[in-house]
This record gives C-alpha cells, structure tokens and sequence, in this order.
C-alpha cells in the first residue's frame, strides 16, 4: 500500500500520467490562445459563422484547460502553468496567420489530431494504471473531438 497514493492509483503511473497530461496542458493552453485569435481576428464573408464557432471552441477549450490541471493536482502533481513551458513542451505552434478562415480551420484540425492522439496516449496509460478518472475524462474529450473534426472537415468541402 505505500507505493499508493492518496487516490489509490500506484504512485509512478500516477507520475507519468500526470507528465502526459501536463503535455496535454501544453497543447489546450497554445490552441486556446490560437482560437481566441482566430475569433477576434476573422475576417471575409464567412466571418459570423466562423467568429461564433470559434468562441464556441475556445469556451470549451476554457473548461478542459481548468480540468486537466485539476486532474493533475488529483493525481498529486503540479500542473505546468508558465506560457513558455508551454511553449517548449506543446506540439501544437502558435498561429501567425489568424485572419483567414479557411487555413484558420486547416489549423484547427491539424489542432484537434495533435490533441486526439495525445489523448488517446493518456487513454491508454490510464486504462494501465487503472484511474478511471483520467480515463473518462479523456473518453469524453475525444468523442466530442471527433465530432468536431467531422464537422470543421466538412465544412472545407
């Protein structure tokens, strides 16, 4: 029992999720950023459709920023909260461009793959490690990701 810890996940599975999920924070915290830049600077004959769907994304990305960092302090770890680990660790690169709609949602897509493999990652150290918490949120995410890759993909068709 001592190589338990307070939530009775082993403590060096609980370690190495809580590195991955610190990954994931990397990646929620530059997207986010990306998105808000997208919504405020969308620009074309596209831009209430896209400018709405945009903050729709970003408000979501809001609530999963606030619950990964939580999970990580269940976990007992600190979750990463400085831009520039961010920076480093994250996958994902900040955008330049945030004023064309069509590369904007490329991007987001491109975004949205980075995340889903990531968590598809954490799903399986998480089934390992037997932490059902880590793994329903991550089951949650994904579902809802897929979606909006199926949707933001066929609105570029």
């Amino acid at each position: 029992m001592t190589n338990l810890n307070s939530i009775g996940l082993d403590v060096e599975k609980s370690k190495i999720l809580a590195e991955k999920l610190n990954e994931l924070l990397a990646d929620y915290s530059i997207f986010y950023q990306n998105i808000r830049g997208y919504h405020w600077n969308i620009k074309g004959d596209k831009f209430f459709e896209l400018h709405d769907k945009f903050q729709e994304l970003y408000e979501s990305l809001f609530v999963k920023i606030d619950e990964v960092a939580e999970r990580i302090r269940t976990l007992g770890h600190t979750p990463n909260h400085q831009f520039s680990v961010y920076q480093k660790e994250a996958k994902i690169k900040e955008s330049n461009e945030v004023s064309n709609g069509i590369k904007d949602v490329k991007d987001t897509l491109e975004s949205l793959k980075i995340i889903i493999t990531l968590q598809r990652e954490i799903l399986d150290l998480s089934a390992d490690a037997e932490d059902e918490g880590t793994n329903a949120l991550m089951s949650d995410y994904i579902r809802e990701q897929e979606k909006l890759v199926w949707m933001y993909s066929a609105y570029l068709k």
